[in-house]
């Protein structure tokens, strides 16, 4: 085989070691180094010599051990043996890391096993060459990102899944809930990682996770998460599961048509709904038991509550209830009202029409509020002045936007 007389490699960004294929060097070989790159010289297994960047000659005076490696008369010309790996010194700050299964872990927030995915990527640099080399390249012809994962893939699962565990436990978070502490996480796996890439050489510049998530097809996933929505649903509703399973129980009984307490039932549930089911349902029971006892019922017109039809005057605040002539009948639910006030007692609609900017009570004919000079002519969008009663514009046709403040 002919001695090489010029050796060159131009890295690629994800190849790390490339040891060059032909053996037969001489003391005349040009081995030429860029920028990014080391060079070392390896013969039986030993390590002659490191190259930083430039051109370099294989001769025994810039290699003095090569004389007694080899045999070379100091300064003499001949054809020798040897290896000659390059080192890519670049950063590469992209290589892609992930679980290949889930990861069983307790959620110690809510005690079930949920599978955890997670992902991300992270940077090396090759801080020692000869270390690098001697203790992960071996036999092979080159060294990759992909080995690099294949080597490590134990190292950085076993980690990941430690930091996630103890992050779940002493914060006392859901696994759902993980997401919020990635940069934590992240920061704290390049810290534990960090000391055994050093070990092989390797300096870890960043490790990042990107995302943890869950299978969103597990079934236990699933039901963990449509026990957060019910939930959710509760809280926005104002009662629990257990006053749930109540008001089913309730809506049972009343679907028996062989109960006699059927109808009690059907009438309770339905204007339990409306009081907020929970402590208020049991008072509203007890008022619907004794009004279903006596008969009619009418509303007192002074504090609202229901007294019997029959009733001359309120049993609870004394109004005379057949004086209904002075007061306010509520148009949305039919409640009755003293005159003046501007919202019903029964259901909160307005009664009387207010400026929406102050609040002012307004009189009917008025275009401007007397209290701040407010324009309390209703407009379309086409400028267009419409009557109250309107839904529609006569002008344009479009639908007019209903006036919140006096509905």
């Amino acid at each position: 085989m002919a001695v090489v007389e010029v050796i060159k490699y131009d890295s690629v960004p994800d190849v790390f070691a490339w040891k060059y294929p032909n053996t037969e060097l001489g003391t005349w070989t040009q081995l030429i180094v860029n920028e990014t790159q080391e060079a070392i010289l390896f013969k039986g297994g030993q390590s002659l010599d490191l190259f930083g960047p430039g051109r370099h000659t294989l001769d025994t005076a810039n290699i003095p051990f090569l004389n007694k490696i080899v045999n070379i008369p100091f300064g003499g010309r001949s054809p020798f043996s040897a290896e000659v790996w390059y080192i890519n010194k670049i950063n590469s700050l992209a290589i892609k890391w992930g679980t290949a299964t889930p990861i069983q872990l307790q959620d110690p927030k809510y005690q079930v096993f949920i599978p955890v995915r997670a992902f991300g990527q992270f940077g090396i640099k090759i801080a020692d060459s000869k270390k690098f080399i001697q203790s992960l390249v071996g036999t092979l012809a080159s060294f990759t990102s992909d080995d690099i994962l294949k080597y490590f893939r134990g190292l950085y699962l076993t980690k990941v899944k430690d930091d996630i565990a103890s992050y779940l436990i002493n914060k006392k978070i859901s696994v759902l809930e993980i997401n919020a502490y990635i940069n934590e996480i992240s920061e704290s796996l390049k810290e534990t990682i960090k000391p055994t890439f050093a070990e092989f050489g390797i300096e870890l510049v960043n490790f990042f996770v990107n995302d943890i998530s869950v299978p969103e097809e597990d079934s236990a996933v699933q039901k963990l998460k449509d026990a957060l929505a019910k939930k959710a649903e509760m809280d926005i509703v104002g009662y629990n599961y257990r006053e749930e399973r109540s008001f089913n129980t309730l809506e049972g009984a009343a679907k028996n048509e062989g109960s006699a307490a059927a109808p009690l039932m059907g009438a309770g549930i339905g204007l339990g709904m409306g009081l907020g089911v929970g402590g208020t349902f049991g008072g509203a029971m007890e008022g619907i038991t004794k009004n279903m006892s006596t008969g009619e019922q009418k509303q007192c017109p002074a504090c609202h509550k229901n007294v019997e039809i029959t009733a001359k005057f309120c049993p609870h605040c004394g109004k005379d209830t057949t004086q209904l002539e002075n007061d306010v009948v509520c148009a949305k639910c039919g409640g009755h009202n003293n005159v003046g006030t501007k919202f019903c007692g029964s259901c909160g609609n307005v009664l009387i029409k207010v400026c929406p900017k102050c609040g002012e009570a307004i009189k009917e004919g008025l275009k401007y509020c007397s209290n701040c000079g407010e324009s309390l002519v209703k407009k379309c969008e086409c400028g267009a002045e419409i009557n109250d009663s309107l839904k529609f514009c006569p002008q344009c046709g479009k639908k007019v936007k209903e006036d919140k403040n006096n509905e």
